[in-house]
């Protein structure tokens, strides 16, 4: 049984359609591609709950999801702007990750001490967004995520804005969390060489549609659709 099971899965916008399946195994990443417009963040937040479908379902872990609450689904959700407030430090903005209001157990505090670890921000934990760099936001945003201890990570571009080695950085980072973890992530992004590092499989979408799945670095190798093949061309590096 796959981890996550998306089952014909169906959203209409005005005359816009998505209609998507899609399958993930525990631990697996998935770069989600394709041009702007395609369905891919329509797609995470489907899954995620902010959105809901006209037919189909998802499954997580053998669980229906999609007619849960947002909060009560085991997906976490990172987007490209970080959503950290400026007020608090690094650490409760951390933190919220456990509990809204920061009412915290000893459990909480050692699970916080982990992420902090993890994502290297140890040393910054008393400082406020303000006063640290576009990539240690980004890597507080995901230690915030690794506190909600869900096991569905999902990313909308979340490090568009950051230069080339600072998002090779960051994916490096999702790597290893994810591998530490075993999170399930599904990463969308506009920069499939690029991603295609860290991801085993590779899905893209054109106009609501998933037109090919596959091992990410034979699907860019061999992309069988003429959609792939002419979106590739335009995302090429030079």
């Amino acid at each position: 049984m796959p981890f996550l099971n998306i089952d014909q899965l169906q959203f209409r916008l005005g005359d816009w359609q998505l209609q998507a399946s899609l399958q993930a195994q525990p631990g697996e990443c998935i770069a989600l591609i394709g041009e702007s417009g395609a369905g891919k963040s329509t797609l995470l937040s489907l899954i995620a709950g902010f959105e809901q479908p006209s037919d189909g379902a998802i499954f997580v872990n053998g669980q229906r999801i999609d007619e849960l609450a947002p909060a009560a689904r085991p997906v976490t959700m990172m987007f490209q702007e970080n959503n950290l407030f400026n007020h608090l430090t690094l650490y409760q903005n951390i933190a919220l990750g456990c509990h809204p209001g920061l009412k915290l157990t000893e459990d909480d505090c050692e699970l916080i001490e982990r992420a902090l670890e993890a994502t290297r921000l140890g040393t910054l934990r008393s400082r406020q967004p303000a006063d640290v760099s576009g990539g240690e936001r980004q890597r507080a945003a995901l230690a915030r995520c690794l506190c909600q201890k869900r096991p569905l990570l999902l990313l909308d571009e979340p490090f568009t804005s950051l230069d080339p080695r600072l998002r090779t950085k960051m994916h490096e980072l999702v790597d290893e969390l994810r591998r530490t973890h075993v999170l399930t992530v599904i990463v969308v992004s506009h920069l499939p060489l690029e991603v295609a590092r860290i991801a085993d499989t590779l899905a893209f979408m054109h106009d609501g549609r998933i037109k090919e799945h596959g091992a990410a670095d034979m699907t860019l190798a061999d992309p069988k659709s003429p959609e792939l093949k002419e979106y590739l061309q335009f995302t090429a590096p030079g």
